[in-house]
């Protein structure tokens, strides 16, 4: 019985340890951050040589260029924030598990 105990123990932790990775995986700030950079780099080399025709109509101002600024600037942000401060793990994750 306690054979059964050891290995369904280190089943537990071994599904533990895969739902500790997939929860950083997917963690929503590294979604947000890699479309706003996705974004911001398409957005930014559509603004870099704008036509007569889309400065006259925003008034002069080189819109799509600054969004796509802006939208490289916030997604980098997002990046940088998921780097200096991960998601922690789980209870239970870090330590092995639940005690048996």
């Amino acid at each position: 019985m306690s054979e059964f105990r050891n290995d369904l123990h280190k089943e537990v932790s071994a599904l533990e340890r895969k739902s500790a990775t997939a929860a950083r995986l997917f963690d929503i700030r590294r979604i947000i951050g890699g479309l706003f950079v996705i974004y911001g780099v398409i957005v930014t080399l559509a603004g870099i040589n704008p036509s007569d025709a889309d400065l006259k109509k925003a008034e002069g101002v080189h819109i799509n260029l600054w969004t796509g600024l802006a939208m490289l600037v916030l997604g980098l942000f997002f990046l940088l924030w998921l780097k200096l401060r991960p998601a922690p793990a789980p209870d239970g994750a870090a330590d092995g598990g639940p005690d048996a």
